[in-house]
């Protein structure tokens, strides 16, 4: 909550970006379908924003929505139907956290615990929703945890931040000082530059930090260059290009 990004998310970044690029490229050679990915982020659309990323590189999303902005079910049906009259093929990337006008999730509990409810899976009720509402083929794709176990979609740049905050870690510890927690703070965006710093542990327990208004665009269906200046210097490397013969001809 009060740094600048937390080891991992880099490569949460990639790995979303990455294979929503991938998706892409499904859905470009056969453009007849609404494909919804949902990522991880029941009160947060850190990940599922990055998935815009792959636009540096010709691909990704068409929309984008986040649990930071109410969703609104005919305003998603008409971006959906619109998109799909220009193009064919709709690629949609959607937290798993959307909730309505009431503050309440989309989709139904399933399952609950002392700690927690457990609410059934929002890229298939959008799917099922499109082809209900609009009679459009529609399918859903759930990475989920894959995005924080894949070790090919790691970004380097994540990787070396990881191992200066353990160090600095340790450093601290070796101080003497305790009750506290390592983090960056963001010196540049380009170039790129941070600084480690650390923070009472009070001031980040219980706390989430969520996507800023000037990161969301005004419809709420898809995030600002604001947000990509943001992300960019996180996941590293360039992602993989793709060729299309159709294009090139």
């Amino acid at each position: 909550a009060v740094i600048d990004h937390s080891p991992g998310y880099g490569s949460a970044a990639r790995y979303i970006a990455g294979t929503v690029g991938e998706i892409a490229q499904d859905i470009k050679g056969m453009p007849i379908h609404v494909s919804i990915v949902e990522t991880m982020g029941r009160n947060t659309g850190w990940i599922a924003a990055a998935s815009a990323l792959g636009r540096d590189y010709g691909y990704g999303p068409d929309l984008i929505y986040l649990p930071e902005r109410t969703f609104d079910e005919q305003a998603f049906l008409e971006d959906v139907q619109r998109i799909h009259k220009e193009k064919g093929g709709v690629l949609v990337v959607a937290s798993e956290g959307l909730c309505d006008a009431q503050g309440e999730p989309i989709t139904e509990p399933i399952f609950k615990t002392e700690r927690a409810t457990y609410f059934g899976d929002v890229g298939t009720y959008l799917a099922e929703l499109v082809i209900k509402k609009l009679g459009i083929k529609s399918r859903s794709e759930k990475p989920g945890i894959a995005g924080r176990a894949s070790v090919r979609w790691a970004s380097k740049v994540d990787q070396d931040e990881a191992i200066m905050l353990g160090a600095y870690a340790l450093e601290v510890m070796q101080k003497g000082i305790s009750g506290v927690m390592v983090g960056l703070d963001r010196v540049s965006d380009n170039p790129y530059e941070i600084a480690k710093k650390y923070v009472p542990i009070e001031d980040v327990m219980m706390h989430e930090k969520t996507m800023p208004d000037s990161y969301i665009n005004g419809r709420g269906n898809d995030v600002t260059e604001e947000f990509m200046t943001y992300a960019r210097p996180l996941i590293g490397e360039a992602l993989p290009e793709y060729i299309s013969f159709k294009e090139s001809l």
